[in-house]
């Protein structure tokens, strides 16, 4: 359609009707395959949230809390899953790629969609460069092991520690993984099929193996620091839960969205709490915690020290590249339909909609595949990672306001899934994000103001004019109705 003059109406408020977006989705060359399941989708939320959060989380969480960091993991695992719901409602209703960017967009408009889009370009870019920097530690840490050879420290450390310049297995794996992103969506889902079978793998036998040295004792005192020990922890574990929102970025891809995408968020969401809840109750029976506590590889000590096997070191380092290899690779799946789905709003320049042969998004995973290694091989990530954590929160705080708009604006919208006691869940999700943001930083909030004030500027001088909604491409309710 020719592009017009911006209706009354049409600015940066601009909603985007629901039956718009579904439909955009199916037309022409910019309508993604429906190619995933419901088994993919489950394992690729695993594949997401399982990572090297649960291989190292523990050393620091168990410090404040002490054996009842297993508390912590569950009031964090309560506090995701609130969001998870709404997730899973707004992921049923419009299965279009882009997550919280697209629920934005039609709930609260063009402007809020921006933002939350931007705000998801960070999140997911940089989690995606810190987890390949960790990568990067594992594998030398699991040659020197296993073949007694090590890395040269300037190619194998993050610049500015121990020695390190670049990181090139960092910047390897991040460019490997986007190779088999544009490949396809079915072979990548393959893919981390059989790494998230392989790294649970792994943490069950760390359960079998660790609960042999288990001991009803090291549960004594239980909470060395009370009810504040318990939470600060729990502050800490929440973002060793983080990419079950993943999944939604998929919902132009799932074969079955109404039913799919709510089981594929709850059930990954819920199997990893009870794996993490498994895996804290086993790791604090097997070793004392003020032993555990401050531990680089929490579960290698729990075994080596805990249960005496000393190759549990070489099995903890195995288990984490597989899972940091499984993250990266859905994270950056979840990062290029992001973005894949502004382009396709004409928020961002046209040519990162374009789609290969194989119906992917070439272009966007070629350029953000890119742009994510040289972040990995040069960057240090230490303060700047902490803009992860605040972005998340902040997004979910979106969707779970989304859910509660879009019930009130379109109650008869078809709906796979509908979370339950609304509003009162989505405003418990929503106050349960404001407060873990309270204890964050305040050099964080700087940081994410700084990158919130850059994404505006780019929406004023490209997005504001380009946008396709505004062009007359999408007829808007708002104009409608003045």
């Amino acid at each position: 359609m020719a592009a017009t003059s911006p209706e009354p109406g049409t600015g940066m408020f601009a909603r985007k009707p629901t039956d718009r977006l579904l439909k955009g989705a199916e037309e022409g060359e910019q309508g993604l395959k429906r190619a995933v399941g419901t088994l993919d989708l489950t394992a690729l939320g695993i594949g997401a949230i399982i990572g090297a959060g649960i291989f190292a989380i523990i050393g620091e969480a168990i410090t404040p809390a002490g054996p009842s960091v297993i508390i912590s993991f569950i009031i964090a695992g309560v506090t995701c899953m609130f969001s998870a719901l709404a997730f899973a409602e707004l992921a049923s209703t419009i299965p279009i790629s882009g997550s919280a960017y697209t629920y934005a967009y039609a709930t609260l408009g063009e402007l809020m969609a921006w933002i939350i889009g931007w705000d998801l370009v960070v999140e997911y870019s940089l989690s995606v460069a810190a987890v390949s920097v960790a990568w990067g530690g594992y594998l030398n840490e699991l040659l020197s092991s296993l073949f007694s050879f090590d890395l040269p420290a300037s190619i194998a450390n993050p610049p500015g520690e121990e020695g390190g310049r670049f990181n090139l297995p960092a910047a390897f794996l991040v460019l490997a993984v986007s190779a088999v992103l544009i490949i396809g969506v079915r072979e990548s889902a393959r893919t981390n099929t059989i790494m998230v079978v392989v790294k649970i793998a792994v943490l069950l036998l760390f359960i079998g193996l660790g609960i042999t040295a288990f001991t009803s004792d090291n549960f004594t005192p239980f909470a060395t620091n009370g009810f504040n020990g318990i939470v600060d922890a729990a502050a800490l574990i929440f973002f060793a839960y983080i990419g079950f929102d993943a999944i939604s970025t998929s919902g132009e891809e799932a074969k079955d969205p109404g039913r799919d995408l709510p089981i594929a968020i709850v059930g990954s969401l819920a199997l990893c709490t009870l794996m993490y809840i498994a895996v804290a109750v086993v790791a604090t029976g097997a070793l004392p915690a003020d032993e555990l506590a401050g531990q680089d590889a929490p579960l290698a000590t729990a075994l080596s020290d805990g249960a005496d096997i000393g190759w549990g070191a070489d099995l903890i380092s195995f288990g984490a590249l597989v899972a940091i290899t499984s993250v990266v690779l859905t994270l950056l799946y979840g990062q290029t339909r992001i973005l894949f789905a502004m382009a396709r709003d004409g928020l961002v320049p046209g040519i990162l909609a374009k789609l290969s042969a194989r119906q992917t998004p070439i272009f966007t995973i070629a350029l953000i595949g890119a742009i994510i290694a040289v972040f990995a091989t040069f960057v240090p990530l230490k303060e700047i990672v902490e803009l992860v954590n605040i972005g998340t929160l902040f997004a979910f705080i979106v969707v779970n306001i989304g859910v509660v708009i879009l019930r009130r604006t379109q109650p008869d919208l078809e709906r796979g899934f509908r979370v339950p006691f609304v509003p009162v869940f989505p405003i418990i999700g929503s106050l349960l994000c404001v407060y873990l943001i309270s204890r964050l930083p305040i050099g964080t909030f700087i940081r994410f103001a700084a990158w919130m004030a850059l994404g505006l500027l780019i929406y004023a001088f490209y997005g504001y004019r380009h946008s396709r909604l505004r062009q007359g491409d999408v007829v808007n309710p708002d104009a409608e109705l003045g």
